[in-house]
C-alpha cells in the first residue's frame, strides 16, 4: 500500500486551521506519494489534523507560539564558521554576547561536524564544553551539541536541558538511554553517513519523505528507550549528506515534518548551499541568505532556528513579524 503524506500548504490570508498551534494558517493540503506529483487536497483524515493543530509542548521552558532563536556557540578549533574564534575563555563571553542580542537558547559544541571532520575524543569534547556550559546555564537556557553519550552525560550535569544529536541516536547506541535516565529534551537530526564521508555521494529515492521516515523512526526510538514525546525535537538535517538540490527540497516544503508531531529545529545558518546560490564563498559573508532561508522557514511554521548571526536573526523577525501585524 502507497504511503500518503499530506503537507500543510500555509495561508498568508489567515487560513482555517493554525499549524501547530502557532502563528501560521492554513486551509488546504498537499498530497504527497512517492513516484506521482504532489496534489492539493482538502479533505484528510481527522487524525492527521489532529497532528498538525496540537500546540507543541514547550522547548526548555519556551512556548512554541512564536519564532525562537537558537544561538550557536562553537568552542572548536575547527568549525566551518569561526573555529578558533571563541576558544579564548571557552566561548563564555560569546554566548553571554548572544544572550544580549537576543538568543532564546544557546547550543554549545566542543566537535565539529563540518564535511570531512574528525571525531574528537570523549574527555577533550568535555574539557571543551562543561566550562561554558556551567558559566552561562545560569543566564539563559542551554544545550549541548553531541553525539556522545558521556558527553551528554557531563554536559545535563553542567546545566544542559537539552542534548542536541545531529546524528539521531545513529552514532553512539548508549546515547538513547543516557537522555532518557537524564531527564534532559533531545533534537534528534537526520544525517546520512558520518562528518567524514556525509557529502561523498549523498543518494536519495525521494530526500523529502525518505527523511520524514527517518525521522519517524528516530522518534519512534527515543521514545522506546523511555523518553517522552513531548521532550522531542526533530531537526531534518539540512547539509548533512545532502546536496543543493536535497536541501531545497527539503526547505520548499519543510511544513510537512509538522505532521511528526513535535517541534521542529532548522540548522541552515552558513551553509555550503547558501553561499553557492548567493555568490559568498566565506562562510561569515552567507548571514543575508541564511535570513532569507530563516524567514521562509518562518512562514512555514518552524519553530526554532539555530544560527550564528542572532542580532540579524532578531531584526529580521522582528520586521518580518511587524508587517504582518503580530505582535513582537
Amino acid at each position: 500500500m502507497t504511503t500518503q503524506y499530506f503537507r500543510p500548504v500555509p495561508d498568508i490570508s489567515g487560513g482555517r486551521w493554525r499549524l501547530a498551534g502557532g502563528w501560521t494558517g492554513f486551509s488546504s493540503f498537499e498530497l504527497l506519494t512517492r513516484g506521482a506529483p504532489p496534489r492539493i487536497v482538502t479533505d484528510v483524515p481527522s487524525e492527521v489534523i489532529a497532528a498538525l493543530t496540537a500546540p507543541r509542548p514547550p522547548v526548555l521552558g519556551l512556548s512554541m507560539d512564536a519564532p525562537r532563536i537558537m544561538g550557536i556557540v562553537n568552542v572548536t578549533p575547527d568549525s566551518f564558521s569561526d573555529g578558533g574564534h571563541w576558544n579564548a575563555d571557552g566561548g563564555i563571553a560569546h554566548g553571554r554576547e548572544l544572550i544580549a542580542e537576543g538568543a532564546h537558547i544557546l547550543d554549545i559544541g566542543g566537535e565539529s561536524t563540518r564535511p570531512g571532520a574528525a571525531a574528537v575524543p570523549v574527555p577533550e569534547e568535555i574539557a571543551r564544553t562543561r566550562p561554558a556550559i556551567a558559566a552561562l546555564s545560569a543566564e539563559a537556557a542551554v544545550s549541548v551539541d553531541t553525539r556522545k553519550a558521556q558527553v551528554a552525560r557531563a554536559a545535563v550535569t553542567a546545566g544542559a536541558g537539552m542534548v542536541n544529536d545531529v546524528s539521531g541516536f545513529d552514532f553512539d547506541p548508549g546515547m538513547a538511554a543516557a537522555v532518557a535516565e537524564s531527564g534532559a529534551e533531545v533534537c534528534l537530526m537526520h544525517a546520512q553517513g558520518l562528518p567524514e564521508n556525509m557529502q561523498d555521494d549523498p543518494c536519495y529515492g525521494d530526500v523529502l519523505l525518505d527523511v520524514y521516515d527517518a525521522l519517524a523512526l528516530r522518534i519512534a526510538r527515543a521514545e522506546a528507550a523511555g523518553i517522552p514525546r513531548d521532550r522531542i525535537v526533530i531537526d531534518p538535517g539540512i547539509g548533512f549528506g545532502k546536496t543543493l538540490e536535497h536541501n531545497l527540497a527539503i526547505l520548499r516544503r519543510i511544513s510537512l515534518y509538522h505532521a511528526l508531531g513535535v517541534p521542529v529545529l532548522l540548522g541552515a545558518s552558513r551553509k555550503r548551499f547558501i553561499g553557492t546560490i548567493g555568490g559568498a564563498g566565506e562562510a561569515v559573508r552567507r548571514d543575508p541568505g541564511t535570513l532569507a532561508v530563516t524567514l521562509a522557514a518562518v512562514q512555514q511554521g518552524i519553530q526554532i532556528h539555530r544560527v550564528h548571526d542572532v542580532a540579524g536573526t532578531r531584526q529580521g523577525l522582528a520586521l518580518w513579524q511587524a508587517i504582518r501585524g503580530a505582535e513582537a
